[in-house]
């Protein structure tokens, strides 16, 4: 099934409009590199130009796109010292804001967690690699916005967003959509527990482990490309 499709007339279309845009950047369907007709975006999704405008202008202030007069627009290609440079930043906030979260947490806050966290795993059993990054996003946004710091929580938004955007997933290429939803068990555990410091280190070690993952797998896809010097940077902000 492909990512761009007709879509309902609901509030904001504009904000349907880019997300549709990301999910087919993320499945493939829009490659780093080529050229994009807005008219074609908009005749794909079933909505008028002006959305369609407006979302690719969203994006473009992202660095996700380039939009080129007369040329339509066209996907960024993400370097690897970006990937490096996104997750240190992620490295450095995202295991204190769980602590916080955790810490935060009520027991109706905790109780939508594990729903969350067991929709992720229902989903990746179906093997859908976008709809599991989706949920995926779904569960950390929500922990980390228990730590109640808005502009974290549209940094680390736009943080994770920079990365999967581009395409660049761990989805098939190092991992299963199974084994992406189950490598939540360590963040579970600690939200259950109540440990907040159990949960920055779960977190980090997830965020790491991730990052190390994909570096390797964007290395391995592409020749003469050594990941090891990528791999030492990673902590650098926080060692």
């Amino acid at each position: 099934m492909s990512s761009m499709q007709p879509i309902q007339q609901k509030a904001s279309l504009t904000e349907q409009v880019s997300t549709m845009i990301r999910a087919a950047i993320v499945a493939g369907e829009m490659a780093p590199g080529e050229h994009y007709s807005a008219i074609g975006i908009s005749e794909k999704l079933g909505v008028s130009r002006t959305p369609v405008r407006e979302a690719l202008q969203l994006l473009e202030k992202e660095g996700i796109v380039t939009v080129a007069k007369n040329r339509g627009v066209r996907v960024n290609q993400i370097s690897l010292d970006e990937i490096v440079e996104v997750f240190q930043l992620r490295l450095a906030i995202e295991p204190a804001a769980a602590s916080r979260g955790v810490r935060n947490a009520t027991e109706d806050d905790i109780k939508q967690l594990k729903s969350l966290h067991q929709r992720m795993l229902e989903i990746g059993e179906t093997g859908d690699g976008r709809a599991t990054l989706e949920a995926d996003k779904e569960f950390h946004l929500y922990l980390l916005g228990l730590a109640g710091n808005a502009k974290l929580d549209n940094v680390v938004g736009e943080l994770r967003n920079l990365v999967l955007a581009h395409g660049q997933t761990t989805v098939p290429f190092a991992r299963s959509s199974q084994d992406l939803a189950g490598d939540r068990e360590e963040i579970m555990a600690a939200i259950l527990a109540k440990d907040p410091q159990a949960a920055a280190v779960a977190v980090r070690d997830h965020v790491m482990r991730t990052a190390q993952m994909l570096i390797k797998s964007v290395c391995s896809r592409t020749e003469g490309l050594d990941a090891k010097p990528f791999l030492e940077r990673l902590d650098a902000l926080i060692s």
